[in-house]
């Protein structure tokens, strides 16, 4: 089992990237089971959380990015997307998805985003 991340790269400010998070090898009722996160880790910084969604809910997201970012899953393709539009500089880190479910908590490999001024 493991969680592929896709979609990072460079864009310039105010630009668009979405990145995807696809469960290899996951059972859907697995994957269905909890809350799917966005995390980023800027560089010398801590890694923080910028977007969460549960099933049936709508997302939640951190102060620097509501109103940019939309999390969004699709259970059934087994995967978890984050809209990012009008990105800025301090966006700039390696993203990860992590996946909580009642086996144990899933993380990608990271997925870096870089944002020219």
């Amino acid at each position: 089992v493991q969680l592929v991340e896709s979609g990072g790269g460079l864009v310039e400010e105010g630009g668009s990237l979405t990145l995807s998070c696809r469960a290899s090898g996951m059972i859907t009722s697995v994957f269905n089971s909890g809350p799917a996160n966005w995390y980023r880790q800027a560089p010398g910084k801590q890694r923080e959380l910028v977007a969460s969604i549960s099933n049936g809910r709508s997302g939640n997201y951190s102060d620097a990015v509501q109103g940019r970012f939309t999390v969004s899953r699709d259970n059934a393709r087994k995967t978890v997307y984050l809209q990012m539009n009008n990105l800025k500089s301090e966006d700039t880190g390696v993203y990860y998805c992590n996946l909580k479910t009642w086996v144990t908590d899933y993380w990608g490999q990271g997925t870096q985003v870089t944002v020219s001024s």
